[in-house]
């Protein structure tokens, strides 16, 4: 007989909660070859992309309203460095979307590409109300529990983007916030996953409150069998995604495993 065991799908899943940072630095380290780096002095993640240009660190403990995670890529050619910094409670799945896009074989679209166009065609809108930091350019989600603001310098020029998701009247649950170098590719891919109406799977005893108030949840029984190589599937197809690379630039199977942290 095939043991089960009980999960909570919550949408919007931007109300989900953190989950397991494995699931983010484990794939970046065995299916795309980047490189761990190790300090006993220094308490945090920290791991390396094989051409020495990006690098993604995970704070120990920080405080929930601070980042967590940090993904900074230097600069090459006319592309200025950039920088995307989370907060503890962005759900991880929302990080691996831009860490998946950032490491895909494929080069970046040739065409300009709209990042606001996942939050379009999911019918998000321009927010009703503004202040004096933000642009009038940004969106808003259906439901007003999400935002990405446009955020303007002292000249009106664009400095970047701040993806909140919040409750009226209390504090930001979390927020991103995107450099004005980064890749429009990427911020897309940022809020294509924040437009993604698919619920996301938690522990029932790790179910942020706010998403029971504000979000829809739902159990399911699924077998513990999937729910313990969800991790290794996603880590394999990633993997088979990465061999379109030509032999030379491939990355070489780990020997190690990935640091592992969770909350």
């Amino acid at each position: 007989m095939t043991e089960t065991i009980e999960q909570t799908l919550i949408s919007p899943g931007y109300l989900a909660g953190s989950g397991d940072p494995a699931w983010v630095t484990v794939p970046l380290h065995r299916a795309c070859g980047w490189s761990t780096v190790g300090d006993a002095l220094v308490p945090q993640v920290i791991l390396t992309s094989p051409d020495q240009l990006a690098q993604p660190r995970i704070a120990p403990d920080p405080d929930p309203a601070q980042p967590w995670w940090t993904l900074r890529h230097a600069h090459r050619g006319d592309r200025r460095a950039w920088e995307i910094t989370f907060d503890a409670q962005t759900p991880v799945e929302i990080i691996a979307a831009v860490t998946d896009t950032l490491t895909a074989p494929a080069p970046p679209p040739a065409a300009p590409v709209d990042p606001y166009g996942p939050l379009r065609a999911a019918g998000w809108h321009a927010p009703r109300h503004h202040d004096g930091l933000t642009s009038p350019k940004g969106m808003s989600s259906p439901n007003g529990l999400a935002r990405v603001d446009r955020i303007v310098d002292e000249s009106g020029r664009s400095a970047g983007w701040v993806v909140e998701t919040s409750v009226y009247n209390l504090p930001a649950i979390w927020r991103a916030r995107v450099d004005g170098n980064t890749p429009p590719h990427v911020a897309s891919a940022l809020f294509s996953a924040m437009a993604d109406t698919t619920p996301l799977a938690r522990n029932p005893h790790r179910v942020p409150s706010l998403a029971l108030k504000h979000g829809s949840t739902s159990t399911r029984q699924v077998s513990t069998e999937s729910v313990a190589f969800a991790l290794r599937n996603r880590t394999t197809a990633l993997a088979q995604r990465n061999s379109a690379l030509p032999p030379s630039t491939s990355p070489a199977p780990p020997r190690a495993p990935a640091s592992r942290r969770t909350r």
